[in-house]
């Protein structure tokens, strides 16, 4: 390996971003490529497939043999809520490949006894998204339906290129949740991003029905998430 090709897939490895590392079998050459990067004909579409699904493979394209070797940042799903969906969604979501951390001010919800084994931020969400800021590779799921703790939470996500956002209420209470959020800013075509009602319509009802239906959701949207799509000021 080109040691310049290492030490910029350690610097994207460091930064949570997505990068492969692709090897002419026949010459020995590598370069590095970028989630996001634009790269022509049959290779291009190899690649893609290989940000979308994260397995490294041998490839034909161009009439040459290619090694893509893929280096993907673990998905993670913070969930703004210490909320019965929570309890039933934390374990769930860790089996399926999705570490899951909480945030909730409310310190009588967001308790070790409630949440065992679980990343627990008993603080506003503004405080903590300072410390541990979102990336394309986190999903976000807003389960309180209090504005006060939700809205912040769910423009840092939009803001961020959050691979999902998703957030628990009504039609009705989302299209005032809309209105919130445009007054903080945010764009029409930002907001239709959000997930709402949250989960896959699956005739949920019970909190570990619905907590089914929003994991349910993650996977395919992380499964099917845009490549090109960058977060908020930054370059493609």
């Amino acid at each position: 390996m080109d040691p310049l090709n290492l030490k910029k897939l350690n610097a994207e490895r460091l930064a949570r971003r997505a990068a492969i590392l692709v090897t002419d079998l026949d010459d020995g050459r590598d370069r590095l490529v970028r989630e996001g990067d634009a790269v022509a004909g049959d290779l291009g579409t190899a690649i893609a497939e290989a940000f979308r699904t994260g397995s490294s493979r041998v490839v034909e394209a161009e009439g040459r043999r290619f090694f893509l070797n893929v280096h993907l940042p673990q998905p993670r799903l913070m969930v703004i809520g210490a909320v019965h969906i929570s309890q039933a969604l934390a374990p769930m979501a860790g089996i399926a490949g999705f570490p899951l951390e909480i945030i909730d001010p409310r310190t009588a919800f967001a308790t070790q006894e409630r949440f065992p084994g679980v990343t627990l931020y008993p603080e506003w969400p503004q405080d903590v998204l300072k410390q541990h800021p979102l990336d394309s590779y986190t999903g976000l799921a807003a389960l309180t339906h209090d504005p006060k703790i939700d809205d912040l939470a769910l423009k840092a996500a939009l803001d961020a290129g959050c691979f999902y956002v998703g957030a628990l209420g009504s039609r009705k209470t989302h299209a005032r949740r809309m209105e919130r959020l445009m007054g903080m800013g945010l764009a029409a075509e930002e907001i239709d991003r959000i997930h709402a009602p949250i989960g896959l319509d699956i005739g949920a009802a019970s909190p570990a029905e619905i907590a089914v239906a929003v994991l349910a959701q993650v996977i395919r949207t992380f499964r099917s998430r845009d490549a090109a799509r960058q977060p908020k000021g930054q370059a493609a």
